[in-house]
Parts: C-alpha cells; structure tokens; sequence
C-alpha cells in the first residue's frame, strides 16, 4: 500500500470545515483533473455514493467511491470501488490558536487529508490506453501526480473556507511516515 497525509490548519470553526469537507461534489472545484463529480444512490452501510470523472494526459477515467463512515465533526471515510484498492479519509481537530495565527482569526483547526491506494491493483483494462503506452509509464507518472493533487486540494479548501488567500502550511508525508503520523498532528516547540 501506498500512503500520504497531508496536514494543515484552517481558521474556521470545526463544525464549518467538516460541513464544508462532506460537500464531495465540490472537489472538482480544487482539481484541474477532475472534471466532475455525480452524486449517485448510496448502497447498504454507505454514507453517500459518487462517481468522479478524471482526465488527464489522453486518458480518462471514472471512479467510483463511497462515504463508508463519518464521524462529526471529527471524520469523513471513503473507499473507492470496484477494481482499484483505494480509500481514504478526511480528520478534523480543534485546536488552540498557533501563535502565528493571522490577526483575523478567531478559531483553528487541524485538517488532514489522507489516501492509501495499492498501485498494483490498478490495471490497463481501467483505462483506455493509446497504442504503444505501457501501464506500467502511466503509474510511475501518476503517483507524484497524487501528491501535487492532494496538496493543490487542500490548499484551495482552506481558502475558500477562510474567504482569503494565504500562505497555506502544509505537511506532506509519504509511505511509512504517513500511516504513522499522529493526528492531530504534534504541536510544534
């Protein structure tokens, strides 16, 4: 499995950040590969059910996933289904005001966005390729595409919850560090 977090602080109330994290159709806004998300019927122990329409490079994918558990205000989880091993959640912690909190705010809290996927469970009958494109090309050049993705997604959530452009600190960890990271993350010396 593969594993990334990505981590930062948001200057809202707890109970805004996670209404405005379940709102999953609007991710596509935060994504210029993804194209569009459709709100499909939830199945048996699902929250809510979603296709999401990806393009990238010639290629063009549909995905399917679920909201499998949520835990308010504190946790989103959600899998992807069918024939690609991935999942993730989205965590949500109140938190005391950093001292280098902007003069505006008022609350804080801490947001992680994390996703584990196994690579290899993917397959080029998921897409359709063009002729003499190896899978195998289009994984190793997919995978630093998910971390920039991830970052680009919080980073644009975090501004349109706070109405303003900021400088947004982000912690991006990979692999082992990622699945062992605390959260809320440790507070800094």
């Amino acid at each position: 499995m593969e594993y990334l977090a990505v981590d930062t602080v948001v200057y809202r109330p707890a109970s805004e950040v996670f209404a405005f994290l379940e709102d999953f159709p609007g991710y596509a806004n935060y994504s210029k590969y993804l194209d569009r998300v459709d709100v499909l019927d939830p199945g048996p122990g699902e929250t809510a059910r979603y296709a999401l329409r990806f393009e990238w490079w010639k290629l063009d994918y549909t995905a399917r996933s679920a909201v499998v558990e949520v835990d308010a205000p504190r946790r989103i989880e959600w899998e992807v289904l069918g024939d690609f091993d991935a999942g993730g959640r989205w965590l949500v912690a109140e938190r005391e005001l950093p001292a280098d909190a902007p003069e505006w705010a008022e609350d804080a809290v801490s947001v992680r966005f994390e996703v584990e996927y196994a690579p290899e469970t993917a397959h080029a009958g998921l897409v359709d390729l063009p002729r003499l494109v190896s899978f195998d090309w289009v994984i190793e050049k997919a995978k630093p595409l998910v971390e920039r993705e991830a970052r680009t997604i919080v980073e644009r959530a975090a501004a349109d919850l706070e109405g303003r452009k900021r400088a947004v600190d982000l912690t991006v960890r990979t692999g082992a560090d990622a699945a062992d990271s605390p959260f809320p993350p440790e507070e800094k010396a």
